[in-house]
């Protein structure tokens, strides 16, 4: 069954976890729709694990585009968030709504996501408002990453956790039918799931959230450069690619690859009539 507002908002209600990760391209999103994840998130994370940017704010409407369409094309029953990259939105309303709506009309999302709370709330009514579905994301919010000086926990004093509080509610307020919750206090992001009638998705925000999200090259062990504290390794797929790349390297340098089983044949006769033309 295709994932929806209407489903993920039922999940809340009656207490089922919602399960969401990062997919930037079709193979793995056909892998992801087969175990039956909630949501898809085509996020400018890619800056880093994709195109190996140092962080995201590098990203543009053409990345997260051509990234989402490959996605959308896999993912039959889960639902698909797309990332508004940096400066799509914070420019101005019109340019948050045009921008969601490429990503809708080229990249077949399902739904957009924009970091921020009380800044955007405009934004966030006015895609809202064009039929769009949004996503809000507030907490450690990677596209501010030179503002918070470095990627750093969110909400941790008392005016930090109040004004988390003020923006989760706000991204409410103006329309959007989920908020992911990022590096924010596990008690903080458990008062944050009660507070709002919205689900709450976290990732590094404790258990106490409706559903939770990671970047799959984390949970998976593939990405050398960095591995967060909250990103738990459900297999080590980095290691065991690198051991069947090396493998591979071995058996194509001692000529053990590829077998007669795995090649072609052509007729003795019509070969020995090329030798003798030869």
């Amino acid at each position: 069954m295709k994932q929806t507002v209407q489903t993920l908002q039922a999940k809340k209600q009656q207490g089922e976890k919602i399960t969401m990760l990062t997919c930037y391209d079709y193979t793995t999103a056909k892998l992801m729709d087969a175990a039956e994840l909630d949501m898809l998130l085509v996020g400018d994370s890619l800056g880093n694990v994709i195109l190996g940017y140092e962080d995201t704010i590098s990203v543009t409407m053409e990345d997260m585009i051509h990234h989402t369409a490959p996605v959308a094309r896999g993912a039959k029953n889960a639902m698909v968030v797309a990332d508004l990259p940096f400066l799509s939105y914070q420019t101005s309303v019109y340019d948050a709504v045009k921008n969601a709506g490429r990503l809708m009309k080229e990249g077949r999302a399902n739904a957009v996501k924009l970091e921020g709370g009380v800044l955007i709330r405009d934004q966030i009514q006015a895609i809202v408002n064009a039929s769009i579905p949004v996503v809000g994301h507030i907490g450690m919010t990677p596209q501010s990453v030179n503002t918070f000086g470095g990627f750093k926990v969110q909400g941790k004093t008392l005016d930090a956790a109040r004004k988390l509080l003020a923006d989760a509610k706000a991204v409410e307020e103006a329309g959007a039918f989920a908020v992911v919750l990022e590096c924010v206090p596990e008690k903080l992001a458990a008062l944050v799931t009660k507070e709002l009638s919205i689900p709450t998705i976290g990732i590094g925000a404790g258990a106490g959230c409706d559903g939770q999200v990671l970047v799959y090259q984390d949970m998976l062990g593939m990405f050398p450069d960095y591995c967060p504290k909250f990103a738990r390794h459900f297999a080590e797929m980095g290691t065991a690619m690198q051991d069947a790349f090396r493998r591979y390297r071995a058996a194509a340098q001692d000529g053990s690859f590829p077998t007669q089983a795995e090649s072609f044949t052509i007729a003795d006769e019509i070969m020995a009539q090329l030798e003798q033309e030869a």
